[in-house]
C-alpha cells in the first residue's frame, strides 16, 4: 500500500512537489488555506534560474510550457542613483534564458494542471507520531491522518513547530509594495523608465525597485531600514480607504524626499500600498529529524527575497518527490526524507548566507555597495 502523503500549501514549493509526485504516478493530497485559487492576488513576478527553478519545471514535465509563457526580456536591469542618473543599463542577449521572468499567477496555474487541491483547508497543528501516523488538525475541528506531511506553508508555517522551535526574525528592512496598471498607456514615461525588466534606485539605507509584470502591470517596492514598530501608524492608515492610501503615500514620499522626480513618480502614481516587513529564519536552520514530517521552501529556510527562495523551494519540492517515488517500499520513506533534508540544509544554508549578506549591501548606508553587488553577479 502506498503511503498517505499530504503537502500543506499551494505555493511554488508545494505544487512542484505534488506535480512531480503526480507525474510518477503517486497520489498526494494538497491542502491550501485559501478558499479558492483566485481568492487573493497571486503576487508579482519570479525569475526562474537554470539549474534551479527551471530544472524543477523540467522534472515536473512543464518546462516547454514555462518557456512559452515566460519573459526572457524581463531579465533586463537598469540601476539609477537617487538623482536619476543611469549607472547601469543591462540588457539580456538574444536567446538568453538564464533567468526569465514569469508572473506568479501564471506559474501557479501551470503547476496546478491536473492536481486536485483541497481549498479552504486551514491547518492549525500537526502532531507527529500519533498511533496511526501524523495527525493534522484543521480550524473547522476536523482531523486527518497521513504517513507523511510536508510543510510548504510559508514563513509562518503551522507545520514547522512539529519539527523546530525556530521563528522568523525581523531583518531590519521593511518593504512597502504598490502597483501601476496599464503603465504603457497611462504612464508612458514610467514605462520607459522601467523598461522591459526592472529598474532599481539606491540611496542611503533605502531603495526603490520597480519590476514589470505581464499585461502592462508594474510592481513597485520601497525598501528601507527602520524599526519594526514604524509600521504601526502605517498599518492604521492602510485600513482607511482612499484617505489612508494618500497618508501612506505622503509618508513614503517624505522618506524619499530629495530623490529625482521621475523616480518619485513611481510612488506618486501607485494605486494601493501593502506593508511587508522582511523576516528571515536563522541562517543554516536545521532540526532533529522527525519521522513523518518535513518542510520545504520558506517554511524551512525563509530568507530575504533576492531571487533564490522560490527557485530553491521548487527544486526541493521536485527532489523530494523524486526521492519518494524512487523509494522501494513504504518502509524506505523515512530514509528518503532524511537524506533529502541533509541535502536541502546544506544548499539552503549557503543561499541563506548569500541572501542575508546581499540584503545588507542592497539596503546599506553606502549606496555604492548595491552597485558593486550588481557588478559581481551580473553577466558581462
Amino acid at each position: 500500500m502506498r503511503p498517505r502523503i499530504a503537502v500543506i500549501g499551494s505555493g511554488p514549493a508545494g505544487l512542484t512537489f505534488a506535480r512531480v509526485l503526480h507525474r510518477h504516478g503517486h497520489s498526494v493530497t494538497v491542502l491550501e488555506r485559501d478558499p479558492a485559487r483566485d481568492a487573493r492576488p497571486a503576487g508579482g513576478t519570479l525569475d526562474l534560474h537554470e539549474g534551479l527553478g527551471q530544472l524543477a519545471l523540467e522534472k515536473a514535465g512543464v518546462l516547454a510550457e514555462f518557456q512559452a509563457l515566460s519573459r526572457p526580456e524581463g531579465q533586463a536591469m537598469r540601476i539609477l542613483d537617487a538623482g536619476g542618473t543611469v549607472l547601469r543599463d543591462w540588457q539580456p542577449r538574444p536567446g538568453d534564458r538564464a533567468n526569465p521572468e514569469i508572473d506568479r499567477g501564471q506559474l501557479r496555474d501551470l503547476l496546478l494542471g491536473p492536481l486536485d487541491v483541497q481549498w479552504g483547508r486551514v491547518v492549525t497543528e500537526v502532531v507527529p507520531e500519533s498511533r496511526d501516523g501524523v495527525l493534522v488538525h484543521f480550524a473547522d475541528g476536523r482531523q486527518e491522518t497521513f504517513d507523511l506531511v510536508i510543510g510548504a506553508d510559508g514563513a509562518w508555517s503551522r507545520v514547522r513547530p512539529a519539527v523546530s522551535s525556530a521563528t522568523p526574525q525581523y531583518t531590519g528592512v521593511t518593504l512597502v509594495e504598490t502597483s501601476l496598471d496599464d503603465v504603457d498607456t497611462r504612464h508612458p514615461d514610467l514605462a520607459r523608465l522601467v523598461g522591459d525588466g526592472s529598474v532599481a534606485v539606491y540611496g542611503v539605507n533605502r531603495a526603490l525597485v520597480a519590476q514589470r509584470n505581464s499585461g502592462g502591470h508594474v510592481k513597485v517596492y520601497a525598501q528601507f531600514r527602520v524599526e519594526l514598530d514604524w509600521h504601526m501608524n502605517l498599518d492604521r492608515h492602510m485600513g482607511l480607504g482612499l484617505a489612508g492610501v494618500e497618508a501612506v503615500r505622503s509618508s513614503l514620499l517624505a522618506l524619499f524626499d530629495g530623490w529625482a522626480a521621475p523616480v518619485l513618480d513611481l510612488l506618486r502614481h501607485g494605486t494601493a500600498f501593502v506593508h511587508r516587513p522582511l523576516y528571515a529564519l536563522p541562517v543554516s536552520h536545521t532540526w532533529a529529524h522527525v519521522s513523518g514530517v518535513t518542510l520545504l521552501g520558506d517554511a524551512a529556510h525563509l530568507m530575504p527575497p533576492l531571487g533564490a527562495g522560490a527557485n530553491l523551494a521548487m527544486l526541493e519540492g521536485a527532489e523530494l518527490a523524486e526521492s519518494i517515488a524512487a523509494a522501494p517500499g513504504p518502509e524506505d520513506l523515512d530514509k528518503a526524507v532524511r537524506a533529502f533534508e541533509e541535502q536541502m540544509w546544506a544548499r539552503a544554508g549557503r543561499w541563506s548566507d548569500i541572501t542575508m549578506a546581499g540584503l545588507e549591501r542592497l539596503v546599506s548606508p553606502d549606496p555604492s555597495e548595491a552597485l558593486a553587488l550588481f557588478d559581481e553577479v551580473q553577466p558581462s
